[in-house]
């Protein structure tokens, strides 16, 4: 055991000393073909969240790139569980979400980097990695609106009416023989109110032809959503939540050049 680990961390050594030579080598960056990138990413969340973005990339040397990046994409409690519409309506709407006062949509901004593990300029095959961002987020909380039966002629019939949760109508909107499904999404865009936070993301990162000219990777990690106070997704304060965690799948498709 104690051989095996004096021999470790003697290749650790020897890594590390050639790194150091290789930072002080003029040649360096000697095989780097391009200097820029350019990517669309696609990233899916654990908490059925979704966010579409694009991050620019500075190659600086062979195995390291300096990258910010930019996105848009809806954050979802984790408890967020939608109901099917009601069947008896007399026309269809969209399944629910019991409870939801507000959708949350975050614009983020990062900076940060992607590190190879091993030199793959002249690779075809998957170069090996790791990258983290970091950086301001600014959140759009969305009033959730929902389709009631309000009762009409001393509670004959119904008139259909699209309210936001309110104390006046809590009754209401919580009560489930009620809720005939969810509004259109473009009810309650121009009703939007503004919550900042900031971001960070690490991540296993994946790149197929990673000196090729077109930009195929993956990405799976874990990132962090931080917010000045809780964002009011649900009616109950007690469920909302200040800082969200969640594991990620990122899919990038671009351009070096």
């Amino acid at each position: 055991m104690l051989r095996a680990t004096l021999f470790c961390l003697t290749l650790t050594l020897l890594s590390l000393d050639g790194f150091a030579q290789g930072s002080l080598d003029p040649q360096q960056n000697v095989g780097i073909i391009y200097s820029h990138e350019r990517t669309f990413n696609l990233r899916l969340a654990t908490s059925r969240s979704m966010a579409v973005g694009m991050e620019f990339g500075k190659l600086r040397t062979y195995d390291k790139t300096k990258t910010w990046n930019i996105s848009l994409g809806e954050l979802k409690h984790p408890k967020e569980q939608r109901q099917s519409a009601d069947p008896r309506a007399s026309r269809a709407f969209r399944p629910f979400v019991y409870a939801k006062q507000n959708s949350l949509f975050v614009v983020r901004a990062g900076w940060g980097a992607k590190k190879y593990f091993s030199e793959k300029a002249k690779q075809k095959g998957v170069a090996i990695g790791m990258s983290y961002s970091i950086g301001p987020s600014l959140g759009l909380l969305k009033p959730y609106y929902l389709a009631l039966a309000i009762e009409s002629d001393g509670g004959t019939s119904y008139r259909v009416r699209h309210q936001k949760y309110s104390s006046e109508n809590a009754k209401i909107f919580l009560d489930n023989t009620r809720i005939l499904g969810a509004s259109p999404f473009t009810r309650g865009i121009g009703e939007s109110s503004f919550l900042p936070g900031g971001n960070a993301s690490i991540a296993y990162h994946m790149d197929w032809g990673a000196f090729d000219e077109m930009v195929k990777a993956l990405e799976i990690g874990l990132m962090v959503d931080v917010f000045a106070k809780k964002a009011p997704i649900f009616v109950s304060d007690t469920q909302n939540k200040q800082v969200f965690f969640n594991f990620f799948l990122n899919l990038q498709f671009g351009k070096r050049r």
